[in-house]
């Protein structure tokens, strides 16, 4: 962590990235130049509002493609889109419950995103989310978002929480508690399934994109997504609220940049 000091000596906490130059390309040049090709490569489809969305987390060369998908979407609103709250499943360290950072801004090659303390302070008095810095030291998923983010959205701020051991009805909690309209998005940071043949993968991610498309977390189940608790949550959160769920894009690395033996499944997906 970073601590750098105004001129009056308050100080400034910047998390650095962990993930640039392994995840995506450390150099702010480069990273526009594949950003916006993943961007171009999906097209807009007229008339959708995202109010939350699910997008994997994988290195740009297997998952942006997809990713793109989704974020393109964003990049032709008629409203700006001021705060991003970002779930994603804890790889590195084991969180019960769910943490939050302590940082003003996370920091990527891109620059600076703000984060919204007041709003993750907020959260505190659930007795499952917890102050967790180190918890995001070394982790992926929520960072690996946040280049797309900065190119599309520009200026916004965020909350990003690390989800752990907890059930889905834990998320959803927090979800209402944030609520918002359409000036926030919700985006789950979330890979679909692990390490299985190239056809298997394909039924078991068309099992999960069903129970998503269909609101239904009963439907999803923990080899469906690396985020399976976060999705299941906010799919909660989306029936009761009439969301309606779309498929946008699911490949795998098996068709992006990877041997089909082994493969990791990437869907992109939007609530209306």
């Amino acid at each position: 962590m970073n601590r750098q000091f105004s001129s009056r000596e308050s100080p400034i906490l910047i998390k650095p990235p962990a993930v640039a130059g392994l995840f995506y390309p450390a150099q702010a040049d480069q990273l526009r130049r594949d950003v916006d090709a993943y961007l171009a490569e999906a097209p807009p489809r007229a008339g959708l509002i995202p109010r939350a969305m699910i997008v994997p987390h994988a290195g740009y060369v297997y998952s942006g493609p997809i990713a793109g998908s989704a974020y393109r979407q964003l990049s032709r609103l008629d409203h700006p889109v001021e705060r991003v709250v970002m779930l994603g499943p804890a790889h590195r360290v084991p969180v019960l419950g769910i943490a939050i950072h302590s940082a003003d801004y996370f920091r990527t090659p891109l620059g600076d995103v703000p984060l919204d303390q007041g709003l993750l302070d907020s959260l505190l008095d659930f007795p499952f989310v917890h102050a967790m810095d180190h918890a995001f030291t070394q982790e992926h998923c929520l960072e690996v978002q946040l280049p797309f983010l900065q190119q599309v959205l520009g200026d916004f701020s965020l909350a990003p929480l690390l989800v752990g051991q907890c059930g889905y009805r834990e998320v959803d909690q927090v979800l209402e508690r944030i609520g918002g309209g359409t000036e926030t998005l919700i985006l789950i940071s979330s890979d679909l399934s692990h390490y299985h043949p190239y056809e298997e993968a394909r039924r078991m991610d068309a099992d999960a994109s069903r129970a998503i498309e269909a609101l239904d977390p009963e439907g999803l189940q923990y080899e469906h997504a690396c985020g399976c608790i976060p999705i299941g949550g906010l799919l909660l959160y989306a029936r009761r609220h009439g969301f309606k769920a779309l498929t946008l894009d699911r490949r795998n690395s098996g068709d992006t940049a990877g041997p089909r033996n082994q493969v990791v499944g990437y869907g992109a997906y939007v609530f209306v």
